[in-house]
């Protein structure tokens, strides 16, 4: 049973999972049969995860048979799902398109007959108070159509315009064909993009390409390197306290400290090169990484800016996943492969409250070491220190503040005002968190100063990703809560972990 101290902490957990399938069915329930096909594959994603952690609390241990059991059946009724999912989504684009063009048909019978595909009365700006020369404008206002935006309003807008009116078509489609019209019309020289109004309505936007991201500057390419030397000096000052030892002070130790920060070097690399191959394949240009040296954990990741304009939230999604995603993996496999390996006189000798200081860690390490984790101290292998390490890197990237990996799923699946709140609660969280470990704070300070912005909008910044893309994102903020959710004392030694 429970213990008074422990039943709050579990039922806290337990809500806080329910509280966000809950939030999910909320979501979903007005999209009919399609949302609620998109939230049970978000909940058959989740349940093998719940139920493995639920039964370790209760004091149940299943094997890796038994969670390789629980993936596949998830897996193959996740398939199922989608198949039922894409077969309603057929049936709904079907019918949006027929309505859509009845709807179109009533508009031009009922229509005056003129040359232009403007709706008569759209309003005019004078064109002093434009930026976008009048003959630019002119054409621009060409490519809206009855089928495809309705202008009602111009108004001008930095250095270009907002075009007010009413959508006439799915979101990305309408996108791609204004897209396409304005680069037949005008070349390179305009960006559109279409986002929503603060009345919660789509809007227009036309703004000239010279606002587009610039690539760096060769002071800027010269800074990166000098972090990147600077996270390669305190990934090997890491491997030394590890062992015992200031490599600062003790240089001449080096061969000692490569293996270990080597494999430091490994995880973070991974995560960039993960960002880098969604990048390339959706023809996103990215800035050079810049490394944040942390002598603690060896670095805190590293800053990619992105020197493209993203189409929309989908590649958004994408991209911000795949470095967690790569670098979280190969944390993974270092982590389990080092607890495979470890043995009596391995490198290291633990105590065995490091591995209460991570759900995650902790419950994967009571599967594979048994009862070796009652010992005081833990022999373990140096796999098992860097796989640990690149989880909490990973964990601290998957955040959803800012322009962290977490902050840009959360902005690509919910969007930018649910996607700032989100930062600002997870920068009152570290606030708080930070009463116990200073971790916390030095990482609340980097995000403050240099990444608490939203990433800017998309070309098409309505669409929203598609229901795998939800679940994935909320798999992973899963797992960075598992991985730096400590657990507590009581329920450790209940658990087996420690005396």
């Amino acid at each position: 049973m429970l213990t008074s101290s422990e039943t709050p902490i579990v039922a806290t957990v337990v809500l806080v999972a329910f509280g966000i399938l809950g939030w999910g069915f909320y979501r979903a329930r007005p999209y009919g049969k399609l949302g609620i096909l998109a939230w049970l594959q978000s909940v058959v994603l989740m349940i093998p995860w719940l139920l493995f952690f639920g039964l370790f609390a209760a004091g149940i241990y299943v094997n890796i048979v038994g969670i390789l059991f629980l993936l596949v059946v998830s897996t193959g009724v996740y398939v199922f799902l989608g198949r039922q999912l894409r077969a309603a989504g057929q049936d709904a684009i079907l019918r949006q398109r027929a309505t859509q063009r009845l709807e179109a048909e009533v508009q031009q019978q009922g229509s005056p007959t003129n040359n232009s595909n403007l709706p008569e009365g759209t309003a005019q700006l004078k064109p002093e108070v434009l930026s976008i020369p009048e003959e630019d404008l002119n054409m621009i206002k060409g490519i809206f159509g009855l089928d495809t935006f309705f202008t009602t309003e111009t108004i001008a807008y930095q250095e270009g315009a907002i075009f007010k009116g009413n959508l006439r078509g799915e979101p990305e489609a309408v996108h791609n064909t204004l897209s396409a019209s304005l680069q037949e019309r005008l070349g390179d020289k305009y960006r559109l993009f279409i986002v929503e109004n603060t009345d919660g309505k789509p809007v227009i936007i036309v703004l000239p390409s010279r606002n587009d991201p610039r690539p760096m500057t060769l002071p800027q390419k010269v800074f990166a390197v000098i972090l990147l030397v600077g996270t390669i000096a305190t990934s090997l000052e890491t491997a030394g306290l590890l062992l015992n030892f200031d490599f600062f002070s003790n240089p001449e130790r080096f061969r000692e400290v490569i293996p270990i920060g080597a494999g430091i070097l490994t995880v973070l690399i991974a995560h960039e090169i993960g960002h880098w191959l969604l990048a390339r394949r959706h023809q996103i240009r990215l800035s050079w990484p810049y490394f944040l040296p942390a002598i603690q954990i060896g670095s805190f990741g590293a800053i990619t800016r992105f020197e493209s304009l993203l189409p929309n939230r989908k590649v958004l999604f994408d991209i911000s996943l795949a470095g967690p995603a790569v670098g979280g993996i190969v944390s993974l496999l270092m982590l389990v492969a080092g607890l495979l390996l470890s043995h009596k006189g391995s490198l290291f000798q633990l105590p065995n409250e490091f591995f209460s200081g991570s759900i995650l860690v902790g419950t994967l390490a009571r599967v594979i070491l048994g009862s070796a984790l009652q010992s005081p101290l833990v022999d373990i292998h140096p796999l098992v220190v860097i796989g640990w390490l690149g989880l909490v890197v990973t964990a601290l990237n998957l955040m959803p503040a800012g322009q962290l990996d977490g902050g840009r799923i959360v902005q690509a699946i919910y969007g930018r005002k649910i996607a700032g709140r989100a930062t600002v609660a997870t920068l009152i969280v570290l606030v708080l968190v930070s009463l116990g470990t200073p971790l916390a704070l030095y990482w609340a300070i980097v995000i403050v100063f240099l990444q608490r912005d939203l990433e800017r909008p998309s070309l098409n910044e309505i669409s929203e990703p598609d229901d795998a893309r939800a679940a994935l994102g909320l798999l992973a903020l899963f797992l960075m809560v598992a991985t730096l959710l400590p657990l507590t004392p009581g329920l450790a030694g209940r658990l087996g972990i420690g005396g």
